[in-house]
């Protein structure tokens, strides 16, 4: 029997993941196989799961990532499949554009990709490549909120204005979060990201906020030493 979609999703539901789209990978997409499911996360949907993990209470470093490694590994093992991860490259897998090809995704202002019910509140932790065609329907493009959101208020709600001139300034953002100053940003997640409207119920409450802050922090940190 062919496998299905549905017996995708119930696999990665299982393991406390969200399925985040699928498409049949052309040579653009870097990729060969006959079908690519896209893992991930919206809101908090995985947040339980990874935060009563071993991973998150080991003390080492990138435990979302070695969480990720762990349940969609476990994905690929019990599918019959290939496990690709955003991270821990070369190679660097082209995660946005899949994105972009598996559901109703754009760019935003902020250069994170905005989903039109999910807002900025969302994130990929694997896909899974697959040899055979799974039947799936292509996603329903849908209208970039973006383009109908006159304000932009994203743009001004920065405290140290890191997004003024039309870039991301890190340098920054960095001196903002780092002090005592950017507490705030520290556990409710960063004001520009908050002030979209778009998706305001899935937006991470203050312990994921301030776990995914501090990862960025000290993985910025790392980079720059």
């Amino acid at each position: 029997m062919s496998l299905t979609l549905q017996q995708v999703l119930g696999v990665l539901t299982s393991l406390g993941v969200a399925m985040r789209g699928a498409f049949h990978p052309g040579p653009e997409d870097g990729v060969k196989g006959g079908t690519l499911v896209l893992a991930g996360t919206v809101g908090d949907s995985a947040w339980g799961t990874f935060s009563s993990s071993p991973e998150a209470a080991d003390g080492r470093l990138d435990p979302l990532d070695r969480w990720s490694r762990r349940v969609v590994g476990l994905a690929a093992e019990r599918l019959g499949a290939k496990a690709l991860y955003p991270f821990g490259g070369p190679p660097h897998w082209p995660f946005q554009r899949w994105g972009a090809r598996a559901e109703a995704l754009g760019s935003s202002p902020l250069g994170l990709l905005i989903h039109p019910d999910f807002g900025l509140w969302h994130g990929y932790r694997g896909a899974l490549l697959f040899a055979e065609r799974i039947e799936a329907a292509p996603p329903v493009r849908r209208p970039r909120p973006c383009d109908t959101c006159a304000d932009k208020p994203c743009l001004s709600a920065c405290p140290v204005d890191a997004f003024a001139a039309g870039g991301f300034d890190e340098a920054r953002c960095l001196g903002h979060i780092g002090s005592a100053a950017g507490a705030e940003c520290m556990t409710g997640s960063c004001r520009a990201r908050r002030a979209c409207p778009v998706g305001a119920a899935y937006r991470y409450g203050p312990e994921q906020s301030a776990f995914h802050m501090n990862a960025y922090l000290a993985a910025a940190r790392r980079r720059r030493c």
